[in-house]
């Protein structure tokens, strides 16, 4: 896991294609029960969103990421709610997901249920790559606990 951005591609070896207007409209949040059901309702809502958005070309790796998000948040915390977000925003597409997760005693078991997270995340690590784009899990600080975890997919 890198979790920073990495610098954009040279120009030469990207042909974009223009951004739809409608894509810079989307910014949606979708709260899920909690459950491995979820993983199929988040591919659904990502490819309905945007598909509405103009963006339906992204349809196949948002959809995968979203749906390797839930399924790892649900592995880690069991039928817990979670809220699904997409947003667009300097030409790419961010798909954040904040689960329940609960806070751990201390730091260092903190770091080792990170790494277990993060090794659980290797498809979606490879999709994030294979787009040019990046992926990370950070722990949400509120004395509840809590993770965000994200994937970033330029357009």
């Amino acid at each position: 896991m890198t979790g920073t951005l990495r610098g954009p591609r040279p120009v030469d070896e990207v042909r974009r294609a223009p951004v739809p207007l409608l894509a810079r409209e989307l910014c949606h949040s979708v709260r899920l029960p909690g459950g491995a059901h979820c993983a199929a309702s988040a591919r659904s809502a990502v490819r309905s969103l945007l598909d509405r958005h103009g963006l339906a070309g992204l349809g196949d790796p948002a959809a995968l990421a979203a749906s390797e998000l839930v399924a790892c948040a649900d592995r880690f915390t069991p039928g817990r709610e979670m809220v699904l977000g997409l947003r667009w925003r300097y030409d790419a597409l961010r798909i954040v997901l904040y689960d329940r997760h609960p806070a751990h005693s201390s730091p260092a078991e903190g770091e080792e249920c990170r790494g277990r997270r993060s090794r659980a995340m290797w498809l979606l690590a490879r999709v994030a790559e294979s787009c040019g784009g990046d992926w990370g899990l950070t722990p949400v600080l509120t004395p509840l606990g809590g993770s965000r975890s994200w994937a970033l997919l330029p357009h």
